[in-house]
Order: C-alpha cells, then sequence, then structure tokens
C-alpha cells in the first residue's frame, strides 16, 4: 500500500522495536513520514529495524530500553525530545509471554517479571509520554494490549491479567487527558505471527494446529495488519478516539 503520509512530521516512540508488531510498527511510521525512535533490550534487532527505516529513506535512531526501569524510560522520552524537539505519538508495545501454567503452580518470581514488563513497563511510558505531550499541547499514545485483554487464556494467567489491567490503564488515562489533547488508545490483537508467537508454541505438540482452529479466517495475522490500526490511531485522521480498545483479529473473540 502507498504512503499516505499520515503521520508526516510527527516524531514516534516505539517500544518493543526490534522485533514483530512493534518492528512492523515503526516501519509504518517511517513510511507514513514519522521520524521514530526505536526502543528495546534487544540492541540487535532494534538497530536493524533502524537499518530497515534509513534504507528507506526514512529517519530513525536507537535507543536500549527496558520498560520497567523509569530512569530508561524517562531518558528514552528526554531523546526523543532533544533529538528532534517534540515527542508526537508514542506505541507501548514492548511485552513478553511470561510465566506460564496453571496459577496454583506459577512462583512469585515468574508472576512479578511479567508484571514488570507488560503492565509496570506501560504504566511508566505513558507517565513520561503523557507528560511530554502535555506540555506541548497534545499527542497520541496507543497500548498493546491483547485478545487476551478481554477473554480467559488458561496456562497465561499472568499474560492475561496484564492486558486485562493494560485496558483499565488506557481507558484512565484517556479520561484523565480528554482537555489535555493526549489521546491514549488500545490496540488487541488476536494471534499474531511473530516471534513471540512462534517461541510460544514451538515446544507444545499440536498447539500450532489448535490455535489456528480457533481463528475463523484460518490463518494468523500478519505484524503489519496491527501497525495499520497502531499507525492511524496515532494520526489527526483518529482526532476524536480515545479511550478505544480496537480488536484486530479478525473476529476471533466476536465468536
Amino acid at each position: 500500500m502507498p504512503s499516505q503520509g499520515l503521520v508526516a512530521g510527527k516524531i514516534a516512540l516505539v517500544t518493543g522495536g526490534a522485533s514483530g508488531i512493534g518492528r512492523a510498527s515503526a516501519l509504518l511510521f517511517a513510511r507514513e513520514g514519522a521520524r521514530v525512535l526505536v526502543g528495546d533490550v534487544d540492541e540487535s534487532g532494534g538497530r536493524s529495524t533502524v537499518a530497515a527505516i534509513a534504507k528507506s529513506g526514512g529517519e530513525a535512531r536507537f535507543t536500549r530500553l527496558e520498560v520497567s526501569s523509569e530512569p530508561e524510560v524517562e531518558a528514552a522520552v528526554a531523546t526523543a525530545i532533544s533529538t528532534w524537539g517534540r515527542l508526537d505519538c508514542a506505541v507501548n508495545c514492548a511485552g513478553v509471554t511470561g510465566a506460564s501454567g496453571t496459577l496454583d503452580g506459577i512462583d512469585l518470581a515468574g508472576w512479578n517479571a511479567t508484571l514488570a514488563v507488560n503492565l509496570t513497563g506501560v504504566f511508566l511510558c505513558m507517565k513520561h509520554e503523557i507528560a511530554a505531550m502535555a506540555r506541548q499541547g497534545g499527542g497520541a499514545i496507543v497500548n498493546i494490549s491483547s485478545g487476551a485483554g478481554l477473554i480467559a487464556v488458561p496456562g497465561l494467567g499472568p499474560y492475561c491479567a496484564t492486558k486485562h489491567a493494560v485496558l483499565g490503564l488506557t481507558k484512565t488515562a484517556a479520561v484523565e487527558n480528554a482537555r489535555t489533547g493526549v489521546r491514549v488508545n488500545a490496540v488487541c490483537p488476536g494471534s499474531i505471527d511473530t516471534p513471540m508467537l512462534r517461541a510460544s508454541i514451538a515446544n507444545l505438540p499440536g498447539m500450532e494446529k489448535m490455535v489456528l482452529a480457533s481463528q475463523p479466517g484460518g490463518r494468523f495475522g500478519r505484524p503489519e495488519e496491527i501497525a495499520e490500526a497502531v499507525v492511524w490511531l496515532c494520526s489527526d485522521r483518529a482526532s476524536f478516539v480515545s479511550g478505544e480498545s480496537m480488536l484486530v483479529d479478525a473476529a476471533s473473540v466476536a465468536r
């Protein structure tokens, strides 16, 4: 699809930008005219995303970012502003599958580790993104939740809990900022063909077939299909959209 300049001239921060949905979002932001700060703990993958953006004629920088560390989050937001003067868009995509198993078998360390990235990380990112955007008079944030933010996922209790919680944070932030010009939305992807999904099903015989059977369309989604929703929500075309939890899952949850 040719570029429409949906976010031309905007500055975007994408966490989890080394792979999957984060990488696809960073690439699409650049194609649609934004300059992009790619944040991730995976330096090699993050720099690869930046190189791909540069190869296609876009402008991007990489910053190592552990979203559960408030100093690193604060520094990433500051980097975007010191480099380009402002922060218009932010996509909080960094996440992990985390501890798995039935709840009675998950240890506290696994629970805490999952929440640190998937929930505390989103909170910390929003905290500093909102502050920066409110000072400049507006901006748009998209949090990546999941279909697991709306329905139960047996065996992935911590992950499911974090994704439900992200929707609550998103709605709260949207209402709190209704008059600041900062819009906050969430995207809830279905089963998307990402390295994280592939890793989670690799060691479970028959899991891929079972997951595919749950998809009405009979296929996994592509990261690029989620990126389209993300970039649109950050564009001025979504100027009256805030507090939304957008399912992008080919009707999986609708059943």
